[in-house]
């Protein structure tokens, strides 16, 4: 069985969806569409615009978007997925592949979600942080005990065995890199984000996007979409909004996704977008859920 995988925040480059846009008509009609919707001439920024350019998160968002989802619609009878997934940003571009959203609608609420993150960054400054082989659960701990001393420290990224990203104020993910790397860590690695994204600070944002999402049409899709805040397949459009809605400040839980997905049948990943950041992660999984027998 394959499942079709998208990507979030990061996978971007300079150039990215150019050879689309200048080789098949029905991607340049969907760029065009897009530069309209956004009111910006987004395409601009991608094919030949700087680092810092895309780095813009009104810009980022869309533009993976745009990528992933474009590329979906150019492979025509080859994207027939069994199931889908996306990592955050990612589970959009994974509903409008599989039908449960327009390509305009896509279009407006990524746009919505990035500019409400953008203002919920700017708020409250914060950050987040890659621990790196140390168990989920001690890094459950370690952001619990940092928690209770009045910071934001939550997990946040679930992205494969020994590979967890945390989030949360910057007192609060700088005190816990310390605990972090004090456990055993192999490393605790601050990044360089705009805000705690997946965190209580994004509640800003889950509130404004909560209010573009209710007042969208959503459609079954047509496989299920295994969503990030409980990496179960979904199909029905009202869950599928529910939990959207959820996942700006709750985890996304990718490792637990994929393993599911491995579990219902999935022998085949296909990566839908710029990189591949998501097949690595894949890997990792999938030969950890082979090595604990449960494959």
């Amino acid at each position: 069985m394959k499942a079709f995988v998208f990507p979030g925040q990061g996978a971007q480059f300079v150039g990215m969806g150019k050879d689309l846009y200048e080789n098949n008509p029905v991607a340049k009609e969907m760029f065009d569409k897009a530069n309209e919707i956004l009111g910006f001439n987004i395409t601009d920024l991608m094919f030949n615009g700087t680092d810092e350019d895309l780095r813009q998160t009104k810009v980022t968002q869309p533009a993976i978007f745009l990528h992933s989802v474009i590329l979906a619609k150019t492979m025509g009878d080859a994207f027939d997925p069994d199931m889908v997934a996306g990592h955050s940003l990612g589970e959009f571009s994974a509903l409008v592949a599989a039908g449960a959203l327009s390509f305009e609608d896509g279009v407006r609420l990524v746009s919505a979600r990035a500019q409400a993150m953008q203002k919920a960054c700017e708020a409250h400054p914060s950050t987040m942080a890659a621990i790196i082989a140390l168990p989920d659960e001690k890094v459950e701990e370690i952001c619990a005990s940092v928690a209770a001393e009045g910071e934001v420290c939550v997990a946040a990224n679930y992205n494969c065995p020994g590979q967890i990203v945390i989030s949360g104020s910057i007192e609060g993910i700088n005190k816990a890199c310390e605990l972090m790397k004090a456990a055993g860590a192999k490393r605790a690695l601050p990044l360089k984000v705009g805000g705690a994204f997946h965190s209580p600070l994004m509640e800003p944002a889950r509130a404004e996007l909560a209010d573009a999402i209710a007042h969208t049409n959503f459609h079954t899709p047509k496989c299920p979409v295994y969503q990030n805040v409980n990496a179960q397949p979904q199909t029905d459009p009202e869950e599928i909004k529910k939990n959207l809605i959820a996942q700006l400040t709750a985890p996304v839980r990718w490792t637990q996704s994929v393993q599911n997905m491995i579990a219902a049948g999935a022998d085949t990943f296909i990566e839908v977008g710029p990189g591949a950041v998501l097949q690595g992660l894949v890997k990792k999984i999938s030969s950890a859920v082979t090595t604990s027998g449960v494959q």
